[in-house]
């Protein structure tokens, strides 16, 4: 199946600049798909296999640069409120499913990294308004591990409207960190359009508040979802994705984990692996789209082949959602992040 490929430049309601693309099949879409990147990421290169893959089994899939990212305008990864970025997202998809051609269509959130947050906050907004979601190594909820006392949260906050640009957020490579295979680990660096400094003040701190605010409201969480994480990610704990998983109020909710798999799913594995992470995608939404696949409610099971230890067998029953799973034990990497981004550990006296 072959598939189109669009950019279109938009301007949002602050009379920003933001960039657009899409990728689509040749033949009408089975339905419509809304990329939210990660943190420094951008669409039109790094999204480039998610929109590829996505549109040539059938989707039409959309994504935007939020402001300060890849080439949208506004300073360089400063993020001077979550809400605007969950705004922007949610106006410019809105604007696609109000074309005629789309208007009957089902609607998917597509949410990497920071882009989960992104994806869970649009789907608030209007929670009866999409019919799914694919979230990958979300950033919903701060890990116990790392989470800073409130005191040092309360002395941050205190100069973040004093030097809120100011690049003092101490982090180490997590470029070393997110993306197993060496050579697209390289082409990660060599994408000029992917922020690789070090984190602002302010947007530091809007993403620490965003994901403590998703930790206390996953219960909240109503949208059929299918969460997948590498159980040797150090970049976002799998076991937020666990914590999504097992609070959220959705009906229809899937967990998929693959050990020995890291940060990112569909882009740094070596090849082999992300066609694992892409089979499991595309058969959650054909299962929702009524294709010629098992029913949605029968159990699914995922065998993943990334480890050379034991393969992991995963049961998810959709309707009512129950979790079974059996796995080898691991033991998972220490490291220390804010905000899904790997730093220091901002210590104090109590216990964390």
């Amino acid at each position: 199946m072959g598939v189109e490929y669009h950019e279109v430049f938009i301007r949002n309601s602050r009379g920003v600049q933001l960039f657009t693309c899409r990728w689509l099949p040749f033949s009408p879409p089975k339905a419509l798909v809304f990329l939210c990147h990660g943190y420094g990421m951008e669409c039109s290169r790094f999204m480039r296999g998610v929109g590829t893959k996505l549109a040539d089994n059938g989707y039409a899939v959309f994504g935007i640069d939020y402001e300060g990212h890849g080439r949208s305008a506004g300073a360089r990864c400063y993020i001077k409120k979550f809400d605007n970025i969950v705004n922007d997202c949610s106006e410019f998809f809105k604007s696609v499913c109000a074309q005629e051609e789309y208007r009957e269509k089902k609607r998917f959130l597509y949410g990497e990294s920071m882009g989960g947050a992104v994806a869970l906050l649009t789907h608030k907004k209007d929670p009866s308004f999409w019919h799914g979601a694919l979230l990958v190594a979300p950033m919903c909820k701060i890990s116990e591990k790392v989470k800073p006392h409130p005191v040092v949260i309360s002395l941050l906050t205190k100069v973040e409207d004093v030097i809120p640009r100011w690049k003092i957020v101490p982090t180490k490579d997590v470029i070393d960190s997110a993306f197993k295979d060496p050579a697209k680990r390289e082409e990660v660096r060599e994408n000029k359009l992917i922020y690789q400094a070090k984190p602002r003040l302010k947007t530091a701190l809007e993403m620490l508040r965003t994901s403590m605010h998703l930790e206390e409201s996953l219960h909240e969480v109503t949208v059929p979802f299918l969460v997948l994480h590498g159980e040797a990610d150090i970049v976002t704990d799998p076991e937020i994705s666990k914590a999504l998983y097992e609070q959220a109020s959705s009906k229809d909710k899937t967990i998929k984990l693959y050990p020995g798999m890291w940060h990112g799913l569909t882009y740094g594995e070596p090849e082999e692996n992300i066609e694992i992470v892409f089979s499991d995608i595309i058969s959650w939404l054909d299962k929702r789209n009524g294709e010629n696949t098992d029913d949605a409610s029968l159990i699914e099971r995922s065998v993943c082949r990334a480890t050379s230890t034991p393969p992991y067998e995963m049961h998810t029953v959709s309707s009512p959602a129950t979790m079974i799973e059996t796995k080898p034990h691991r033991t998972r990497p220490q490291a220390n992040y804010l905000c899904g981004l790997k730093g220091r550990r901002m210590h104090h006296h109590s216990s964390m």
